[in-house]
């Protein structure tokens, strides 16, 4: 039976805007088991990529709580916070946002560097990842030297780098072409079942959304069926 690893009570997430109080998330209720592989799909506005922010505690909600494995989120430090995203999750989004001044391998062993790793023992793991990604002979070139689809799978190895439980993807392939974009696809359910990953995606791509055996979609702040 699989056990729940990150759930939601009653999530709120408003922002003030001009005197105005907007309200992106309306009280959501989500419970994720681990080893899950879950669709949140929505169209632009719907709070999808606000909902992934709070799920991944790069954001707090207004109201509510966030459990991992039972304990609340919430009740955590910012530098608590830090600390249990670089141990435990793993994030890749739209844009890569690799650095431009370090090659692939320095990108993708940064977070265990941040995470206290020996630069050896980091850029080992990240030679690992880069071999497993298909990028091995890329490992010394910087992001302006690869391929738009090569530097989402270094976005996608440092997002591994530390061996995370969940990894979440905020439209890993919305800014690819249909063919890089399936690569892409592709190899998050690869890497899910292979590395036993809960993987928490985003998207409004309605055939990469049909492929996820759990999809959750979202409108005006809340799900419906």
């Amino acid at each position: 039976m699989s056990s729940i690893i990150l759930s939601t009570k009653c999530i709120t997430k408003a922002y003030q805007m001009e005197g105005s109080r907007l309200e992106v998330l309306k009280g959501v209720d989500l419970s994720i088991n681990q080893g899950d592989a879950i669709c949140i799909m929505g169209v632009s506005g719907a709070g999808k990529s606000t909902l992934l922010h709070v799920l991944g505690t790069l954001d707090m909600p207004s109201l509510g709580k966030i459990y991992y494995k039972g304990e609340d989120l919430t009740r955590k430090t910012d530098d608590q916070l830090a600390e249990f995203r670089n141990k435990k999750m793993g994030f890749v989004f739209q844009f890569h946002h690799l650095l431009p001044e370090l090659n692939a391998l320095e990108n993708v062993s940064l977070p265990a560097r941040v995470g206290g790793r020996s630069k050896v023992e980091a850029e080992q793991k990240a030679a690992a990842l880069l071999d497993l990604l298909g990028l091995k002979k890329r490992a010394h070139h910087y992001p302006s030297e690869l391929s738009g689809g090569e530097r989402q799978r270094v976005a996608i190895a440092r997002a591994l780098v530390n061996d995370p439980e969940i990894l979440f993807a905020d439209e890993p392939s919305g800014n690819l072409d249909s063919e890089n974009g399936r690569v892409i696809q592709d190899l998050f359910f690869q890497l899910q079942k292979d590395l036993g990953l809960t993987l928490i995606v985003v998207t409004h791509d309605q055939d990469f959304a049909a492929r996820f055996p759990k999809l959750f979609k979202l409108k005006n702040g809340v799900f419906i069926d």
